[in-house]
Formats: structure tokens, C-alpha cells, sequence
């Protein structure tokens, strides 16, 4: 899906996503990021949603220590991580939404532009 009139002012915005990869400012991306307002980082994650451990998550907060909310995007289809990782994320203080990575490209987008401080850690779509 590709979108449309996006205001990237504030940081990098998602251009698109779908099977290729995720388009931002031109670039492709096709192994697992982390996307804030402040950077893109390729090579995060583990390579099945139901891999992911509490270091993944620490990488995400560690990147931007003042984030509000945290959006993991799963793959093609939403995965729940274990209770065990919400719980971790929480205790922090941080917010915590999952959703497959098409919604959350969409979520990150919309937060960004409200200048929320957010962090996508985004899996590939298989």
C-alpha cells in the first residue's frame, strides 16, 4: 500500500509497504527496522514474531529513551508476543500496541505527525 501526501517534516514518514518491503524517502527496506522520528535502523528484530524476546523490545526503548509508545508491527498477520514482554514494556512507563506492520506503518505515521514520541519496531511481511 502505498500513501498518499504525506508530511514528512516532523521525520521520516512511511511512504508504502507490502510484500517488496517498506518505502521510506525513497529507500527500501526488506529485514526487520526500528523507525523514529529521529532515524530509520535496518537489521532489528528476530526473523518469526514469535522469536522476539525482551532484548528486542530493550533495543527499541534504548534507541529513544523518552518514547511514549511503542508500535510493533508483526508481519503480514497480527502475533501477540508473550504476556512476559507487554509486562516489560509497561513496567516502564512506555505504551505498548501490536498489530501487523501494514497498521502499524499507518499507526507510526499518524503518531509522528501528531508529535507523538514514538518508536515502529517493524517486521518484514512474509
Amino acid at each position: 500500500m502505498r500513501f498518499s501526501e504525506a508530511d514528512g517534516s516532523s521525520g521520516p514518514l512511511i511512504d508504502a509497504y507490502g510484500n517488496d518491503g517498506i518505502l521510506i524517502g525513497g529507500r527500501r527496506f526488506t529485514r526487520g527496522l526500528i523507525v523514529t522520528p529521529n532515524r530509520v535502523e535496518e537489521g532489528w528484530g528476530p526473523a518469526h514474531p514469535a522469536d522476539l524476546t525482551v532484548e528486542h523490545l530493550d533495543a527499541l526503548i534504548a534507541i529513544e529513551p523518552e518514547t511514549q509508545v511503542i508500535v510493533l508491527g508483526t508481519g503480514e498477520t497480527q502475533v501477540f508476543p508473550d504476556p512476559a514482554l507487554y509486562f516489560a514494556v509497561i513496567g516502564r512507563g512506555v505504551g505498548f500496541e501490536v498489530m501487523d506492520t501494514g497498521a502499524a506503518c499507518r499507526t507510526y505515521n499518524i503518531l509522528m505527525s501528531e508529535g507523538r514520541r514514538v518508536v515502529a519496531g517493524l517486521l518484514p511481511w512474509r
